[in-house]
């Protein structure tokens, strides 16, 4: 089968396309044929070395954390899937896989595609809708009324993030360029700050919850907007030498885990019209270099898809 692998850290060009065996199901594993799978910033991070030091025997690694296919075959003791479904989920946490035309993954962590949506929009939805989900819901615990600033709101995360905090009543603010205004408005959110001609810190106070996707200096900065008791929520990166300089603000950070159960309550969100699949941008496998640099600017409006079939 064909995959992206990498054989050591570094740019776009360590990423190698090639053919690799098809993996053999163990017990309590599904066989998947990926139809499409998608570009997150995770990957090219990962590729240049970004996260931990891996384990003895990482390398060759592939790489890619979502993806929309369907099952080939099942290990023993795979619960819940029979071949021929079509099924869509994320790599567990630490690992990858999903950059190649079939994965072996645990069968407890995908859930049945919506017959509502294609491969690529499962693909699209996948990781941004479970990671905003978790953040705003799970951690943050956003309420209605309450006063939300989503740093991003265009990208991928961001976009989601929007939709799930409208749907739970929240007032939603996000910075956005001037070109992505009318779509994430057309999201859900309530005001967009153009980051380019406004400080938001001068712009905005009393903000319930900030979610920041961006990170960096925009991070630093996202304390001076919360009221007393606010929360920040991020998943941007903190700057190397960051400490909170507020004792008065909850700093979190999401634990995004992998289940069949969030994948269920994602269908249920995709299901009951809570969340649209952002803009796609699509590339193939062969176009991965590309894809990467392309990520790596920071402006994608919504997702990358890799059209694997």
């Amino acid at each position: 089968m064909k995959a992206v692998q990498i054989d050591e850290f570094g740019g776009p060009d360590v990423l190698q396309v090639r053919d690799i065996p098809v993996p053999v199901p163990g017990p309590g594993d599904a066989l998947i044929d990926i139809h499409s799978a998608t570009v997150n910033p995770a990957d090219w991070k990962s590729r240049n070395g970004g996260y931990a030091k891996p384990p003895e025997g990482f390398f060759p690694h592939t790489l890619g954390r979502d993806f929309s296919g369907v099952v080939s075959a099942l290990g023993n003791d795979a619960e819940g899937l029979k071949v021929g479904d079509e099924v869509y989920g994320v790599t567990p946490q630490g690992a990858d896989g999903a950059y190649a035309e079939t994965i072996c993954i645990g069968a407890d962590l995908v859930g049945l595609k919506p017959f509502s949506v294609s491969h690529d929009q499962a693909a699209a939805l996948a990781l941004t809708t479970l990671t905003a989900m978790i953040a705003l819901e799970d951690t943050a615990h956003l309420a209605a009324g309450q006063r939300l600033l989503v740093q991003g709101g265009a990208g991928g995360v961001g976009s989601i993030g929007i939709q799930i905090a409208h749907h739970i009543g929240a007032h939603v603010i996000t910075t956005a360029s001037p070109g992505n205004h009318d779509y994430v408005t057309g999201l859900g959110a309530d005001e967009v700050i153009d980051y380019n001609t406004t400080d938001f810190t001068e712009a905005l106070s009393d903000i319930d919850v900030v979610f920041d996707t961006v990170g960096g200096e925009v991070h630093t900065r996202s304390y001076s907007v919360l009221k007393p008791g606010g929360k920040v929520v991020w998943i941007g990166g903190q700057p190397a030498d960051f400490s909170n300089p507020r004792d008065d603000v909850e700093v979190l950070r999401p634990n995004v885990q992998r289940a069949r159960r969030f994948m269920d309550r994602i269908s249920d969100f995709i299901t009951k019209g809570v969340i649209k699949t952002p803009e796609m941008q699509f590339m193939g496998l062969d176009d991965i270099r590309a894809a990467h640099e392309l990520s790596a600017t920071g402006h994608v409006r919504g997702k990358i898809v890799l059209k694997v079939r």
